[in-house]
């Protein structure tokens, strides 16, 4: 009997707003560049690419490139996808 697999991919845990909100604090208390990058692709895939891209006037390309595994997305981009995500960078002491 063969064990019948299917990939893991995180966007299927990400029901509701809350969830993508938890997921994103988690990964900013601890996490480097590159998990973010990941957690905030991640987000976006979630909510769809089109509708982010609509929502921040930035172009499909422009989002999957800024949020790719090589991606080093501006300031500027960040705070348009955080904005489209409904989430706000802070910063405490």
């Amino acid at each position: 009997m063969t064990l019948k697999t299917t990939p893991f991919d995180s966007v299927d845990f990400i029901q509701a707003p809350e969830d993508a909100v938890e997921y994103l604090k988690v990964v900013m208390e601890g996490g480097n560049s590159d998990e973010i990058r990941a957690v905030l692709n991640t987000i976006v895939r979630a909510r769809g690419v089109q509708t982010i891209a609509k929502e921040t006037g930035l172009t499909r390309a422009a989002v999957y490139k800024a949020l790719g595994d090589k991606g080093n997305p501006t300031l500027s981009t960040l705070l348009a996808l955080t904005k489209a995500l409904g989430v706000r960078l802070s910063v405490a002491a």
